[in-house]
């Protein structure tokens, strides 16, 4: 399969191309192609803090033919995640630039590439969300929270738009990751070092595996995937 990967560089989308390629012919998408990357992947590189010169230059780029698109980018509030984060001390200009990347920059490039993928045999759109996106969330962040539920409609609406095309979207809500271990750590000790509240990045990229090789005949609409010690699921 062709499948693109964007925000690949780190985190999990450097994860997701790591554990994809030696079955899949993939191209990343991120402001910069890491050095130390061994697998050989075409990348396209493209900062989405400015999604209309980004888009245009991802659309340029792009194969014209894609069997699956992961979309793996997001931005969070300075303070996110951390004791004593307040709404009210977020700057305006970091709000709005969440809601750019997170949100616009979502849209004007998924515009661009599903032509990509609407006609092939199987076309798959893979979305990462968040717990954070689930209503009774139990997170405070309100910018980025609202970023995530927007990302929930559009997989939505583009099931709906495209149904007739057979367009797969499948929204993953994922819970805290643990991305300090990449898929060179074994599985068992990222578990570990998580202590039951991170994720490893292993299992993540699993469940896309299982994700890819569904038959035509069925999708996952939405995967929920908490730890398995966060209390507030």
């Amino acid at each position: 399969m062709r499948i693109m990967v964007i925000g690949a560089s780190k985190g999990l989308g450097r994860a997701l191309v790591e554990g994809l390629a030696e079955q899949h012919e993939l191209i990343g998408v991120s402001r910069s192609r890491p050095a130390d990357l061994a697998q050989p992947v075409q990348w396209i590189e493209a900062d989405l803090s400015d999604p209309l010169g980004a888009v245009e230059a991802i659309e340029r780029q792009a194969p014209a033919r894609l069997d699956a698109i992961l979309y793996n980018l997001g931005i969070w509030e300075e303070r996110a995640f951390a004791e004593g984060y307040s709404f009210l001390e977020d700057s305006d200009a970091r709000i709005l630039e969440m809601v750019d990347v997170n949100i616009g920059a979502t849209l004007l490039l998924l515009k661009r590439l599903l032509p990509c993928l609407l006609g092939g045999a199987k076309p798959q759109l893979i979305l990462t969300g968040s717990t954070s996106g689930l209503p009774q969330s139990g997170r405070p962040e309100v910018t980025f929270g609202a970023s995530k539920f927007a990302l929930k409609g559009i997989a939505d609406s583009l099931r709906e738009g495209f149904r007739d095309q057979r367009l797969a979207v499948t929204c993953l809500q994922l819970g805290y990751l643990n991305t300090q271990d990449g898929l060179h750590t074994p599985r068992e000790q990222a578990a570990l070092n998580g202590e039951g509240q991170l994720i490893p990045l292993h299992d993540v990229v699993a469940l896309v595996r299982t994700l890819l090789t569904l038959s035509d005949a069925s999708y996952v609409r939405e995967l929920v995937l908490p730890a398995i010690a966060d209390q507030r699921f």
